[in-house]
């Protein structure tokens, strides 16, 4: 249990150091954005692009580790769909909003530094950075997808047209980017002058710290208005059978101790603020995603625990 704590607890601590700064004023909405801004649009992709540059090709990217993951994500908008539009009467736009929430795990800000603490520090992480590669363009690729087709229902919409939308907005976004340029560096065999490199890993290296801490300030803003049991629902998905499923379809696949530990833990946590991103954009389920993230947030502490428990 101490192993445990020590794993875990220093990363909600930083978010909750985040939302304390932002509670007593110490932290503007101004200077919070600027954190998420330099954190998720700069030093994250950097991360990924120096991960993704250098990773083993060839034993890195385990298709057991994959199908589980994205299985159980899939699983999770399909149930959160579904559960909104029968369960909750949401309508479509609504329902893919929520279904959103269950697919688009925390896997950054959360999922690398649990994973990290937990198994072994960076060289744990090989797992992760196979999933984090297609994570963006799949979640995203589906969500909009789902909701352009929930939009155009019914407006003649042309195919052609609703291809293109969801290719631009996948394509601008930067975690993307950064995805695609290191596999293209790693593919050619292209490497960075080492002053440069030492510059990108200094940035890389304050990524998540720094977006760990303005995630605090930006839980503050979304606390749990109405729609308790939808927001419950919701979470429920993302914390438990999203994680369950790819805890089982690792074990079917024969996916390595190591891989399953990744797949597993990326799985159990928290809805990212993506989630929330998401539904601002289209002006759907905003509280029940801005709330789905604060309480999963919370739960995932639980959660993580439990699964980091059990797994070998």
């Amino acid at each position: 249990m101490l192993h445990l704590a020590t794993a875990i607890l220093p990363v909600f601590l930083v978010v909750a150091a985040g939302y304390a700064a932002a509670w007593r004023g110490f932290l503007s909405e101004a200077h919070v954005d600027g954190l998420m801004r330099f954190g998720q649009g700069i030093a994250i992709p950097l991360l990924l692009f120096r991960a993704m540059a250098g990773l083993d090709l060839r034993s890195g990217f385990d298709p057991g580790i994959l199908g589980a993951y994205y299985t159980g994500a899939t699983t999770g908008f399909l149930a959160g769909l579904t559960g909104a539009r029968v369960l909750f009467r949401r309508d479509w736009e609504d329902a893919v909003a929520i279904g959103f929430v269950g697919l688009f795990s925390n896997t950054l800000l959360l999922g690398l530094p649990i994973t990290a603490r937990a198994f072994g520090g960076e060289t744990a992480l090989a797992g992760n950075f196979v999933i984090i590669a297609i994570h963006s363009p799949f979640c995203y690729g589906l969500g909009i997808a789902a909701m352009e087709i929930a939009r155009a229902h019914g407006t003649g919409l042309a195919k052609g047209r609703l291809v293109l939308r969801i290719l631009r907005a996948v394509l601008s976004n930067t975690l993307v980017l950064g995805i695609l340029a290191g596999l293209a560096f790693n593919l050619v065999g292209l490497a960075l002058p080492e002053p440069v490199m030492a510059a990108v890993n200094m940035v890389a290296d304050a990524g998540i710290p720094a977006a760990l801490f303005g995630l605090g300030g930006i839980l503050l803003r979304y606390r749990p208005e109405g729609d308790r049991m939808t927001i419950l629902y919701i979470t429920t998905v993302a914390l438990v059978l999203h994680p369950a499923i790819t805890f089982g379809l690792a074990h079917l696949f024969g996916v390595p101790a190591p891989g399953m530990r990744s797949a597993v833990v990326t799985a159990a946590m928290a809805p990212g603020i993506n989630a929330y991103l998401f539904a601002d954009m289209y002006g759907r389920a905003r509280r029940v995603a801005a709330s789905a993230v604060l309480a999963g947030t919370i739960a995932s502490v639980v959660t993580a625990a439990f699964w980091i428990a059990v797994l070998p």
